[in-house]
């Protein structure tokens, strides 16, 4: 049950009901071996934390494989917050779900509860809550009163969020300046393992190599179908495998959110092993997989600016904010809608000076980091499609050139055990010499899996073992090759 409110009770009883469960939360601390509050410095998000609790010698950022880790908030000037900006959060709330408990309320903010119960506290006395029920732990379950409800209606009409309290744009600079791609300097080593699976040449790992050690920008240029897109996709991976990104960033009102599930991939923290978690986790922020995104022919203007929904007043940020620390992959580049000519000198500045502006709904221009491994793929010739200008900052061109006869067999070694097909090296050769050599037909990387699966689609249609047989591929390259 929560202590009774002063109403009805002397202050000094209220007081040492408070100092005696301070003393046994203080005690539960020692028990678990967390680090007494009062010992605590408040830190701002953005530096670095101490050792672990219970993980000797291990540093937070070790533990979660990071290069930073947000400590939570002291007080709201920690967080850099104001008390209406939290207040408006926790009215919105209370107005979608009714009534709810003080640490539900937390934690929907995402903020510990020491900053909110005394703020619960200012709202009741100032007749914005009520308290419904005592809840326990000294906490109660709040409800809107009138002028509550009519505050929070207010406050729905110009924004609806009611996540996550917003990270400053300060601490977000910050933490891309800890996580950049440029810090980071994947070895060989690094890039076969990202690679791994993929058949590629020693020369090519060669010339990817310092592309992606630089963290910059590369064009990956040849024909269709030798796996541009796959690596752009994997490169990722050579770099460290997770970073933190806030949930939401607020500006001058204005809640940008960042966290995008479509996006990102989450990886949360294993739950702490004690009674209490003694690692204070800044909850505003996640931890995700270091991104991977991938922008088509549907990349339009729009995505490469704040857009503003205007029915729930919340601004979502743009592609190239939401792959800051990983990597953007402008896939079939050339085939835009827009025009390339427009893509080019959006980016132009960016791509030299490393930051990028952004014009907010409300007027206000702010500078963000632009902080990703840019890839351009493209079945075009770079020259054909941007000026010299443009090519001086994307400093690497490489080639995806058609695979070798040797790497082209090797293809069907690996995948047929993979897709559950008896391999028959006769069967290859029959491949080869009758639908390529004899036609002159190129070699692509893409066939080997394409044409296996014409295969065993062929043979689960007749219920018979999967197996490469000369007939079959004669079936296969009829449908795969009848326009091309």
């Amino acid at each position: 049950m929560g202590i009774t409110p002063l109403t009805g009770q002397s202050a000094g009883s209220a007081s040492s009901d408070e100092r005696k469960l301070d003393e046994l939360v203080e005690r539960l601390h020692r028990l678990v071996g967390a680090r007494p509050a009062a010992a605590e410095e408040s830190r701002p998000p953005h530096q670095q934390s101490p050792p672990a609790e219970g993980l000797p010698s291990k540093s937070l950022e070790e533990w979660a494989e990071t290069d930073f880790v947000p400590i939570e908030p002291e007080t709201l000037e920690d967080a850099q917050l104001t008390e209406s900006e939290v207040e408006a959060l926790i009215l919105k709330f209370l107005l979608n779900v009714g009534d709810a408990t003080g640490r539900q309320i937390a934690d929907q903010v995402k903020l510990p509860f020491k900053i909110i119960d005394p703020l619960m506290r200012r709202m009741k006395g100032d007749r914005l809550v009520v308290h419904r029920s005592d809840a326990p732990m000294n906490d109660y379950v709040y409800e809107l009163t009138e002028l509550g409800r009519e505050r929070a209606r207010r406050f729905a009409e110009h924004c609806t969020y009611f996540g996550a309290a917003p990270v400053s744009l300060k601490d977000y600079v910050a933490s891309v300046a800890i996580q950049s791609m440029t810090k980071q300097r994947p070895t060989r080593d690094d890039l076969r393992r990202a690679l791994a699976g993929l058949v590629i040449s020693e020369e090519m790992l060669n010339r990817l190599g310092p592309a992606v050690n630089s963290g910059r920008g590369l064009f990956l240029y040849g024909a269709p179908g030798n796996g541009k897109t796959t690596i752009a996709e994997r490169v990722t991976a050579a770099f460290g495998p997770y970073i933190w990104i806030p949930r939401a960033i607020g500006v001058d009102g204005e809640i940008i959110r960042v966290f995008d599930p479509v996006n990102h991939f989450e990886v949360p923290l294993p739950d702490p092993e004690g009674l209490l978690d003694t690692r204070h986790i800044d909850k505003r922020w996640v931890r995700i997989r270091r991104p991977t995104i991938v922008a088509g022919g549907e990349l339009t203007m729009s995505a490469l600016e704040v857009t503003l929904n205007t029915s729930t007043g919340i601004c979502e940020a743009p592609l190239q904010m939401k792959s800051n620390c990983g990597t953007l992959v402008i896939d079939d580049f050339g085939r835009q809608r827009m025009p390339i000519q427009e893509l080019l000198n959006r980016w132009i500045v960016p791509l030299e000076r490393r930051y990028d502006f952004l014009n907010l709904p409300n007027g206000k221009k702010i500078t963000v980091p632009f902080d990703q491994l840019i890839i351009f793929s493209t079945n075009l010739e770079p020259r054909e499609l941007v000026d010299e200008a443009f090519l001086r900052r994307i400093p690497y061109k490489i080639e995806v050139v058609d695979p070798s006869e040797a790497q082209f067999r090797q293809l069907f070694r690996i995948l047929a055990p993979q897709l559950g097909i008896k391999f028959n090296e006769d069967a290859v050769n029959y491949l080869i010499e009758k639908h390529y050599k004899a036609i002159g037909r190129p070699f692509r990387f893409c066939q080997p899996r394409d044409l296996m699966l014409q295969v065993l689609h062929y043979c689960n249609y007749l219920q018979i073992t999967p197996e490469l047989k000369p007939e079959y591929f004669d079936i296969a390259v009829a449908n795969y090759f009848s326009v091309m």
